[in-house]
């Protein structure tokens, strides 16, 4: 009877010592493989190995529910297969070479709480798919070649806390309706083309911590609502076309909006202690 259990034990242990995931997840896994060049990545994966082996790949209860390949020599464009990565969560690709346009069929991935792309050469329009991944909490997509407008279907993400689209090409305004976010904590849109006033509606983010709108081309004046975020403790408009040169404030405890005209360097920064 004991051979007997030890055997039970050891087929037990063999048996969910491999990942059953899904054949169509499997095949969007080897899809994004072979389009970023696999073989040269910096940890590669042993295709015959089981799924939950593979670098980056996190498996839960035989579902694929999170992809982590940042720093890992990525190149290439991802491919449309990605979207059937259903149950992924997060997603982090940041700091690799992967170029192209984003592919529309991220818009499948509903259960996402996470989308980390930056640090690449993705070019073309953010897609208005995005704005479907309800659940999204933090969309980090800067340092690209994205260009076109800040797709007005972003402003349906209610639940993001990070928006982050600095250093790309980005034209057009902010959305007005950038008050629907009313989770964000973290907006940064520095290092754009973008145009326009900064909208007044900012000023209803209460939970706003850091606000980077620095190196575009806004004008106006800024809006003086902003004072009322009381939880801002970094705000960054610098090298803009406002009627005013402001100084760059971040620090626990920041005073009030502080004007300067005509200062040396508009990219000044002031830490300010906590009283």
């Amino acid at each position: 009877m004991k051979i007997l259990n030890q055997l039970i034990a050891l087929f037990l242990v063999s048996a969910f010592s491999f990942a059953n995931v899904s054949p169509k997840e499997k095949e969007a896994l080897i899809a994004l493989y072979n389009s970023t060049n696999g073989q040269s990545w910096n940890a590669t994966w042993d295709l015959n190995a089981s799924e939950d082996s593979w670098y980056g790949v996190k498996v839960e209860r035989d579902q694929i529910v999170e992809l982590n390949l940042q720093f890992n020599n990525l190149e290439g464009n991802l491919p449309q297969e990605i979207g059937n990565l259903v149950n992924l969560r997060k997603i982090n690709l940041g700091f690799n070479k992967l170029k192209g346009k984003l592919p529309t069929s991220l818009s499948n991935l509903k259960e996402l709480t996470s989308l980390e792309l930056f640090m690449n050469n993705f070019e073309g329009n953010i897609p208005n798919e995005l704005g479907e991944l309800k659940k999204l909490e933090y969309l980090k997509l800067y340092s690209n070649q994205f260009t076109g407008e800040i797709p007005p279907s972003l402003m349906e993400l209610t639940n993001l806390k990070e928006l982050l689209l600095g250093s790309n090409f980005l034209t057009g305004i902010i959305p007005n309706k950038i008050y629907a976010l009313s989770q964000l904590k973290k907006l940064s849109l520095m290092d754009n083309k973008l145009e326009g006033e900064i909208p007044n509606e900012i000023a209803q983010l209460k939970n706003l911590e850091e606000l980077i709108l620095s190196n575009n081309g806004l004008t106006g004046d800024l809006p003086l609502a902003l004072m009322s975020l009381i939880k801002l403790n970094t705000l960054m408009v610098s090298d803009n076309k406002l009627n005013e040169e402001y100084i760059s404030i971040s620090g626990k405890n920041p005073p009030n909006l502080i004007q300067l005209q005509e200062i040396q360097s508009a990219t000044a920064t002031m830490d300010v202690e906590k009283e």
